[in-house]
């Protein structure tokens, strides 16, 4: 790359194999902005791997990371956004179910000095197409519901596909570290900080190819925690992290367990 991104594409991956070719290619051939794209799996055998890497020998604006976290999209997208090295970035999927046309659109509405650029399946012009019924449900009355009562700026809080400001995320820090619940946490901790908020409308459609690694039943706690989060007083930045810190610290630990029991 000869100039500094002005965006990092964060993209958590796992088993994808060949079927992140064409994520990859829409990618590149939509955004139009400088940027890195950063690929993030949990381990070197990842069958994502070889395929980001041959990737990556004809375009140097992707690399591929394997995430020392733990395991798991949240460690994943943690990891990625500490190593970008632009002053946003975007979350996105690899199962190519976000429009990658918008992503230029979500950096520009940072780069005006919002603190989090949802793309919104719930607001007017946005669509979600397919994908399992209960979870579309629960996402819908989670997003319309925070819109309503917490007043926290987008319809969809729930979803991934979002930019942010990196300096506003490592500000706060992220605590999440299980699923994809990162999208809510930040919009929470941006609501409570005071920091705006803005959406653009997008159209979602569901995965035509693979296994979803959506886990609603573990899952659904945390994104709770982070929907009752949203309620409350203006806090500090340090007042969001000091809360955070301590459950972080549990999960960490917990996940260290369970590592090693695997491991056993």
């Amino acid at each position: 790359m000869t100039e500094r991104p002005r965006v990092s594409v964060v993209v958590p991956a796992y088993n994808e194999g060949e079927q992140v070719l064409g994520v990859l290619d829409r990618l590149f051939e939509s955004v139009r902005l400088p940027c890195e794209v950063l690929v993030v799996v949990d381990s070197p055998d990842d069958t994502t791997v070889p395929v980001a890497e041959e990737y990556a020998q004809k375009e140097p604006r992707l690399k591929c990371l394997v995430n020392i976290y733990g395991r798991g999209p949240a460690n994943a997208i943690r990891f990625g956004i500490d190593a970008a090295t632009a002053p946003v970035v975007v979350v996105t999927m690899a199962d190519g179910c976000d429009d990658a046309r918008q992503i230029d659109e979500l950096v520009r509405l940072v780069e005006r000095g919002v603190a989090v650029a949802a793309a919104s399946r719930y607001m007017p012009g946005g669509q979600q197409v397919g994908g399992p019924i209960l979870k579309g449900t629960m996402s819908r009355l989670a997003g319309r519901s925070l819109r309503m009562l917490a007043h926290v700026g987008t319809r969809d809080a729930t979803n991934s596909f979002k930019a942010y400001s990196t300096e506003f995320v490592r500000e706060v820090g992220i605590d999440s570290r299980d699923g994809f619940e990162i999208g809510i946490e930040l919009t929470a901790k941006a609501k409570r900080l005071r920091r705006p908020v803005a959406e653009i409308p997008t159209i979602w459609l569901d995965r035509q190819a693979g296994v979803s690694n959506f886990k609603v039943a573990k899952w659904v706690p945390s994104y709770v925690r982070w929907y009752r989060f949203a309620f409350g007083p203006r806090l500090t930045a340090e007042q969001v992290r000091q809360r955070g810190s301590g459950d972080s610290a549990h999960q960490d630990r917990g996940h260290q367990r369970e590592q090693k029991r695997q491991e056993d």
